[in-house]
């Protein structure tokens, strides 16, 4: 293997690389998250992720079925690392109420995200060290419903950095300490409309693409 070569691909297929349907990140596991103001009610039903297409449809008592993958109590278990480099691209979506993120998460906290986005914010990522505190709201004119949007991050120890469509956005000088490590979440929730617009009455179903992910380590 090459110095340039991912130590991590993500093939969502792959039932020893990824787990569908839950995450400890949400209460007991999910399969809801209300505390956090989102309909969410995670499946695994492949077809709401495995695809690579992360898909939310309406059910009948308002919550939402959707998709989440999380390397977390996978067979492989792989977590990112202080000094990896994530590279993703990803399809945003259209619809009011969808809120995607690619994120990591680990014993209750250890959130580094990579983005998160709104519909009814167009034209801005949401970028946010948890673990020392620092985000940004960036805004670009690049940035829209069904853009195609190139991310990469540095988990650096001293600064976690963001780079947009490959330009450098943001540089939180915090970063994440020497010993950090995370799981790897990537879902499309929903919101509930107390921070951003629940969907519409009439929106049935929403969805955003993930092209491919993958991480380096230097």
């Amino acid at each position: 293997m090459s110095a340039r070569d991912p130590i991590f691909t993500a093939n969502f297929q792959s039932t020893s690389q990824w787990v569908a349907g839950r995450s400890w990140a949400y209460p007991n596991g999910g399969p809801t998250n209300t505390g956090d103001n989102k309909l969410d009610y995670l499946v695994a039903d492949p077809s709401y992720s495995r695809t690579g297409t992360f898909r939310a449809t309406r059910r009948p008592d308002g919550k939402w079925n959707a998709g989440l993958l999380t390397t977390e109590g996978s067979e492989e278990a792989f977590m990112v690392r202080a000094g990896d480099v994530l590279e993703s691209r990803v399809r945003l979506p259209a619809e009011i109420g969808a809120w995607p993120a690619i994120w990591t998460w680990r014993d209750g906290g250890n959130e580094i995200d990579i983005f998160e986005y709104h519909p009814d914010n167009p034209d801005l990522l949401e970028l946010s060290n948890h673990v020392k505190g620092g985000s940004r709201y960036h805004r670009d004119s690049s940035i829209a419903p069904g853009a195609w949007v190139d991310l990469k991050v540095e988990f650096g120890t001293r600064s976690v950095v963001w780079w947009v469509n490959g330009t450098r956005v943001f540089a939180d000088r915090r970063g994440v300490g020497r010993n950090w490590r995370a799981y790897l979440i990537v879902n499309l929730s929903v919101c509930a409309g107390r921070y951003h617009p629940a969907p519409a009455p009439g929106v049935s179903q929403m969805s955003y693409e993930v092209e491919y992910l993958r991480v380096h380590r230097p």
